[in-house]
């Protein structure tokens, strides 16, 4: 062979590396009920997880994005397409509804997942300590706050007796608990709740011209992505109706919303990236515990609490995670 063939060949070889390194890197399929713009932040943290376990965007793993942009009807589709490009994990998130999607569509490629509900009693593992599947991930335990919120809603609003939960029927799982623990909270301090249901936009419209009719004191939203989502619209409303509103995670109250309670979802999230690429390294699913959620935040947008003509009182003052000015 000539040597200006054989550095042809040579220069075309060499260019074909980097093609054929990217060929092989490992891909990660996300799939989530939101839309990229709402996870910004989350996506950090999650991205943040995979470099702690050497894994790199880009680099040496590749991540397949699949939204459902809140419409749940899409997910089995979108997991399903997920399943047929082989990739080596699913990561399911902000909800029931994307892992119970993905579970339904594979029994063989690793799932993590990040739940606020008890993920045991969804089906998803055996159990929290030995998940025995292909599943595990984040217990964030969301769902099961509600009492907590209730009763920290009742200190800064003192005067309350009536308060409206809004949740979505389009999350039966979630929303039974919410209203189960929300029901038996409220009969124990003597709380009136009235139920309103939402899964989109114009019923959460629908929701506040209730509100409206029916004036309560306060409102709770009880933790789902369509909320999530829909956090400006909400935070809008309850401003406009003056109606002092119980949010379940920070994502409100950082852009005037009254008040938040709920887990760190960052850390939630990073921790996720952390059990992907621990997967990728060749770990099981069945072997990696299910993370329960240690950090929980309370949030008080000081602000909005002077706009409502609410008091922040010392006892919330001294406990919580952050006080927006």
């Amino acid at each position: 062979m000539r040597r200006r063939e054989f550095m042809a060949l040579l220069g075309g070889s060499a260019a074909a590396w980097p093609m054929a390194a990217r060929a092989q890197q490992p891909a990660i399929g996300f799939l989530d009920t939101a839309s990229p713009e709402v996870r910004v932040d989350r996506l950090r943290a999650f991205r943040l997880g995979l470099k702690e376990t050497g894994y790199v965007e880009g680099e040496n793993v590749a991540i397949e994005f699949r939204w459902s942009e809140n419409q749940i009807a899409r997910l089995p589709a979108l997991a399903a397409d997920l399943v047929h490009r082989r990739i080596a994990v699913i990561v399911a998130v902000a909800g029931t509804e994307p892992v119970l999607a993905a579970k339904a569509a594979t029994a063989t490629i690793p799932i993590v997942f990040v739940v606020g509900d008890d993920p045991v009693r969804l089906g998803l593992v055996a159990s929290l300590a030995r998940p025995g599947g292909n599943l595990t991930g984040i217990n964030f335990v969301n769902i099961e706050l509600a009492a907590k919120r209730l009763e920290l809603l009742r200190v800064l609003v003192p005067s309350v007796a009536r308060v409206a939960i809004l949740v979505n029927p389009a999350s039966p799982a979630s929303t039974e608990t919410t209203l189960r623990d929300a029901q038996a909270a409220a009969g124990a301090m003597g709380l009136q709740l009235q139920v309103h249901n939402a899964a989109n936009s114009r019923e959460i419209n629908a929701a506040f011209a209730a509100f409206s009719r029916e004036r309560p004191d306060a409102l709770f939203v009880a933790g789902d992505a369509i909320f999530t989502g829909r956090r400006v619209q909400l935070v809008t409303l309850a401003t406009y109706h003056r109606l002092p509103t119980m949010f379940p995670n920070r994502d409100s109250p950082e852009i005037g919303g009254l008040m938040s309670y709920g887990s760190n979802l960052l850390d939630a999230f990073r921790q996720a990236g952390t059990y992907a690429g621990r997967i990728l390294k060749g770990a099981k699913p069945a072997d990696l515990p299910v993370v329960q959620a240690s950090k929980f935040e309370l949030v008080i947008n000081a602000e909005t609490a002077r706009m409502f003509g609410l008091t922040v009182p010392p006892s919330l003052l001294s406990i919580a995670d952050e006080v927006i000015e």
